[in-house]
């Protein structure tokens, strides 16, 4: 499985361990980094070593971000979203762009023969740790609802502002 990503330093590893609290799974490549030079979010392969279909392409690894996600969550962040995405057409249109770029992303390390990316997308939205991962490793203007998140995330823990390196 050579895609040509760089390759993935030993310290890189490491450092997801302890992030994650256990070695990371079906590791592909680094997809971000915070302002110093730590992974933030990894791309996975579509499948694990074993060959378990493992869809989620973008995995946050970050501590702190994943508890800003978690919070945002028990908060009902997700649930209106999911209303304003059922109100918004324009918005909805971009979420179904998010979706397709993902989708087209993991199919082109290897296809899972289904039309499921992750975190809800196209018509839910079901986990901001997903769309967090997503925008940061995609940059402003992928992903609507992770755009969103890391925006409130820089407004209410301006201290983590450098974990966000946008």
């Amino acid at each position: 499985m050579n895609s040509g990503a760089p390759a993935i330093s030993d310290a890189d590893r490491e450092c997801i361990r302890r992030q994650l609290g256990r070695p990371p799974r079906g590791l592909h490549a680094i997809a971000a980094r915070d302002a110093a030079g730590e992974p933030t979010v990894v791309q996975t392969w579509p499948r694990l070593e074993d060959g378990t279909p493992f869809p989620t392409l973008y995995y946050l690894t970050a501590p702190q971000l994943v508890s800003h996600a978690s919070t945002f969550e028990a908060e009902g962040l997700m649930r209106e979203m999911q209303d304003r995405l059922a109100d918004d057409a324009e918005l909805a249109e971009q979420y179904q762009r998010a979706h397709d770029s993902y989708l087209a992303e993991r199919n082109a390390l290897e296809s899972l023969g289904t039309e499921v990316s992750a975190g809800g997308m196209p018509d839910r939205v079901k986990c901001l740790h997903v769309h967090i991962a997503h925008a940061l490793a995609k940059g402003p203007g992928v992903n609507p609802f992770g755009d969103e998140a890391l925006d409130l995330i820089a407004e209410r823990w301006p201290e983590h502002r450098h974990l966000l390196n946008r």
